[in-house]
């Protein structure tokens, strides 16, 4: 049966909460939108169709794409073109040049696309190839909102997909596997790291037989070493997966490897019976006779088995409940324990699987949920702002909530991939090298257990998200940097009343900056301990209030200035302050 449904509209602390985890975070105008809506409306907005594929990057040493047509002496180096490629990652995430009838949508959509880069990874420096890393990237977009796109599209499919993807190939050695030489790195990491795992983390006895991984074994991925043989890299990117283009139409080509040899003898494929172990039923795989060239294996023999794999994968329940740990370890907390993996995740495998292993409808369902919003009878210990933002999160997130300009990626290229590099250096000073994460498994936040994502934070890496948010807000700091205005964003998004009473303020920010919200007061007499403290709440009070003169009355003096602008450098310098407090705040980097 589904997860049990919420009914009633979302309110502020909801609406905030959905919209930072289903999105790469909203502005001060989305959570008011969405707070008057109900769950079901809510993700009928986020998941609205059809939405526009992005604009291709641009280099600026030509002033034009490079991705689907090459490139020639002209181009940068690709070593540049690996970073452009990077800030236009950036971009897509902040949704820079979408309509605003589009703009939740697409970012809901560029949350899953990288989520699916958490789950099925790469590494920049092993793949070292602008467009393949781009082509996995725009794979990842044509799967990501799968519930009204023909069957074919589903994570099955898309673990196929994955499987002869060029950057995928290169990542996990894929190229090397060749028969008689069989190399096990992308065979032992699709079981354990990208389908059915090990088990629920936590819960597993210790291994007492060497090579039983509890739902495979090594025989497993030696077999599946054997299926997986004979490909290679397409450095030209003329082979092209005419599935996905046969399902979309005008929609451009997405380039895969290629078989070793040629498409009418993979003479590199191992043509052999491949036997698995009793965990998968002592199942096998063999080359279909009717896709053969006489006895030789072909390229349609050899993706064919490579299908028969990922079916026999996806056969064991297991898989699918792996998968759903990894969506609810996402997007909801990180710690599963065996009751909630018994209910809450079964439920959406199950789920899962009547869909026909689509994504979009697990997380539709998810969103809609009592458990997504602790709004269940009897809960007392809920998730909001159980997370730590990653520095993604923290950075994007922010400049979408202020709304900071950016360059323009296609007439301002230069401009926009200086401020991009920026921003990937200042994300990699947090902790987290964007697209280039330690392992093969991703980055530690969403797999290492058990401490997921208290990964992202250490005495230097929470130093540095402060330095963030003073070079952001402070007018002093970095001349260079992109810069929030906070005197217009209270201008624009909060009206005058609310604005010039220094109290009323504080609460009114907190309401959209962060998750605990609800039921705030001074006082700490009347303080319930639901959300912020009355401490919590006076200390911002005290850090808004000060500034360079001696006020007798700081929350008079504070109502007066904004309510009489002849004084704006101290309003400026007030508000800076409040804004540090606020955003250099523990609770801020919780969503």
């Amino acid at each position: 049966m589904p997860l049990p449904a919420f009914s009633g509209t979302l309110g502020y602390k909801r609406a905030a909460h959905l919209l930072h985890r289903a999105s790469f975070g909203p502005t001060k105008v989305q959570i008011d939108s969405f707070a008057t809506l109900t769950a079901s409306q809510a993700v009928a907005q986020l998941f609205q169709q059809p939405l526009p594929d992005p604009v291709l990057p641009i280099d600026p040493e030509t002033g034009t794409e490079w991705v689907l047509t090459g490139t020639t002496d002209a181009n940068s180096g690709d070593s540049d073109l690996q970073e452009f490629l990077k800030g236009w990652m950036l971009g897509q995430m902040m949704g820079l040049g979408v309509a605003p009838s589009s703009a939740l949508g697409y970012a809901t959509r560029e949350k899953i696309v990288f989520f699916l880069h958490t789950v099925l990874t790469t590494i920049q420096s092993k793949v070292d190839n602008s467009r393949s890393l781009y082509f996995q990237n725009q794979l990842f977009r044509k799967f990501a909102c799968d519930k009204t796109l023909p069957p074919q599209f589903n994570m099955k499919e898309l673990t196929k997909k994955v499987s002869v993807d060029n950057a995928m190939l290169r990542l996990l050695d894929g190229n090397l596997n060749v028969n008689g030489s069989v190399n096990e790195n992308y065979g032992r990491e699709l079981f354990e790291l990208y389908t059915i795992g090990r088990g629920l983390e936590g819960t597993l006895p210790p291994a007492t037989i060497p090579g039983d991984y509890f739902n495979f074994k090594e025989q497993d991925v030696r077999a599946a070493a054997q299926v997986l043989s004979g490909w290679e890299l397409d450095t030209t990117f003329s082979t092209v997966d005419e599935t996905v283009d046969l399902f979309l139409t005008g929609t451009q080509k997405l380039p895969r490897g290629k078989v070793r040899g040629s498409m009418t003898n993979a003479s590199a494929h191992d043509n052999s019976i491949k036997q698995f172990s009793e965990r998968l039923d002592n199942a096998t795989i063999q080359p279909n006779p009717l896709l053969l060239n006489g006895t030789n294996p072909t390229e349609a023999s050899a993706l064919d088995e490579i299908s028969q794999l990922i079916e026999l994968i996806y056969s064991r329940p297991e898989t699918a409940r792996n998968f759903c740990r990894r969506i609810y370890r996402y997007f909801v907390y990180h710690e599963i324990t065996q009751t909630l993996d018994d209910t809450i995740i079964a439920e959406m495998a199950s789920t899962f699987i009547s869909s026909g292993y689509k994504l979009q409808p697990v997380l539709e369902e998810l969103f809609q949920s009592q458990h997504f919003y602790d709004a269940a009878a009897g809960i007392t210990d809920d998730n909001f702002g159980g997370i730590i933002k990653s520095p993604l999160d923290l950075m994007v997130g922010t400049y979408r909530m202020f709304q900071v300009p950016l360059a323009d990626p296609v007439t301002q290229a230069t401009t926009f991939y200086e401020q991009t590099g920026e921003l990937l250096r200042a994300m990699s000073s947090m902790g987290m090298h964007f697209y280039e994460p330690f392992d093969v498994a991703g980055y530690d936040a969403y797999h290492q257990y058990p401490i997921y994502h208290r990964s992202w934070i250490s005495t230097n890496y929470l130093t540095r998200r402060y330095e963030f948010i003073r070079n952001l807000v402070s007018d002093s700091q970095m001349a260079g940097m992109m810069k929030m205005d906070p005197v217009a964003f209270v201008q624009t998004n909060i009206n005058t009343a609310i604005a010039s009473d220094a109290r009323q303020l504080i609460i009114e920010l907190a309401k959209y900056l962060l998750p605990m919200s609800e039921n705030l007061t001074f006082d700490p007499n009347l303080d319930d301990g639901a959300g912020l403290t009355a401490e919590r709440l006076n200390y911002f009070l005290t850090a808004f209030l000060k500034s360079p003169q001696i006020d007798a009355d700081p929350e008079a003096a504070w109502a007066f200035r904004w309510n009489n602008p002849v004084d704006m450098e101290v309003v400026r310098r007030q508000l800076e302050n409040l804004f540090n407090a606020l955003l250099q705040s523990p609770e801020y980097q919780l969503y």
